[in-house]
C-alpha cells in the first residue's frame, strides 16, 4: 500500500503556473560552503547556458561567425550555448527564497537579475517561482513580466568567477549572511579580503555592493574588510538618497520581514567600487 506523497511528490503535483509552496521547499539554514556540494559550474563565463534560465534574452538574429573561428556558430558561441541579448547584471548571493529577487524584477525590467543559492531545494523554489511568475504576468501587465529574474544553484565563495566575466556586474547584494560566530568558524563568511577582490573582478567601476545584516558584529566586519579594500569606497548620506534599490532590500527579503517582525535592528551599508589606478 503506497504511502502519503512526499515533499519531491508534492512539488510535482502542482500545475503549470502555480505557484510553488515554501513549506515543500524547506531547508537548514546553514551549508558548509567548504564542502563538496557536486555542484556543476561552466569551465568559463563564456560557457554558462544562460538561455536556459532567460529564454526571452536568447539572441534571434544569427551573429556574424569570424571566418578563423571553426568552433563558433550562427547561433551559439565557441562553446556551443545559445548567444544572448543581454548579460546578468546584478547579483543576489545567498539569495535565500528569493523575496528580494521578485520585488526587483519589475522595478528593473530591462536588467537581467540573477540569485545564487547553494541549497537544492530552496534553489528549486526559486526556479519554479520564476516559471509561474512568468506564465501569472505578462510584460505588458508587470514590467519585464519576470523573464528578467532567475536563480542558479551555486557556492560562490568558489566558483564566482567561473560565471561572471571581469567588471560584467552593476550591483551585488548580500542580504543578511551567515554569521558564522565563532572566531574560527570566520574564514566562512561570505565578506573576505580574498572574497572582495573576488567581488572586485566582477562588479565594474560605479558599480555598488549591499550588504544588510541583523548582526551588529558581522556588519561591522562587513564594513571594516570593504573599507580596508583598495578597490571599494562605502557610499554613505547624501549619496544613497534616490537608490530605489536600497529601499526595497531593506524590506523585501525574508529574513528582513522576519527582523521586522521580532522588533530588531537591521544594519545597512553599501560600497561602489573604485577605478582601478592607471598603470605605471
Amino acid at each position: 500500500m503506497a504511502g502519503p506523497p512526499n515533499k519531491r511528490q508534492k512539488r510535482d503535483d502542482k500545475q503549470e503556473g502555480q505557484m510553488p509552496q515554501k513549506k515543500f521547499y524547506r531547508q537548514r539554514a546553514h551549508a558548509n560552503p567548504f564542502s563538496d556540494h557536486d555542484l556543476t559550474y561552466p569551465e568559463t563565463p563564456e560557457a554558462m547556458n544562460w538561455g536556459d534560465h532567460y529564454p526571452s534574452y536568447v539572441a534571434t538574429v544569427p551573429a556574424a561567425v569570424p571566418k578563423d573561428d571553426p568552433v563558433a556558430t550562427e547561433d551559439g558561441n565557441d562553446y556551443g550555448v545559445p548567444r544572448m541579448t543581454k548579460q546578468v547584471e546584478v547579483a543576489d548571493i545567498g539569495c535565500g527564497f528569493g523575496g528580494l529577487l521578485f520585488a526587483l524584477a519589475p522595478k528593473m525590467p530591462e536588467t537581467l537579475i540573477l540569485g545564487l543559492e547553494i541549497r537544492t531545494s530552496v534553489t528549486e523554489f526559486v526556479q519554479e517561482k520564476a516559471k509561474a511568475l512568468r506564465v501569472q504576468h505578462s510584460p505588458e501587465s508587470v514590467p519585464g513580466g519576470y523573464q528578467n529574474v532567475s536563480c542558479i544553484r551555486a557556492n560562490t565563495m568558489k566558483f564566482l568567477p567561473n560565471f561572471f566575466a571581469k567588471a560584467q556586474l552593476s550591483k551585488i547584494f548580500l542580504c543578511f549572511p551567515d554569521p558564522h560566530f565563532k572566531a574560527r568558524k570566520h574564514k566562512a563568511r561570505i565578506v573576505s579580503t580574498t572574497l572582495n577582490s573576488e567581488y572586485a573582478f566582477v562588479v565594474r567601476p560605479g558599480g555598488r555592493v549591499y550588504t544588510i545584516t541583523d548582526v551588529e558584529d558581522l556588519h561591522r566586519w562587513m564594513v571594516e574588510h570593504f573599507e580596508a579594500h583598495p578597490s571599494f569606497e562605502r557610499v554613505e548620506g547624501e549619496e544613497l538618497e534616490g537608490d530605489e534599490v536600497l529601499k526595497v532590500m531593506t524590506t523585501e527579503t525574508e529574513e528582513g520581514k522576519k527582523v521586522e517582525r521580532n522588533g530588531g535592528t537591521k544594519y545597512v551599508a553599501v560600497f561602489t567600487r573604485l577605478e582601478d589606478p592607471p598603470w605605471p
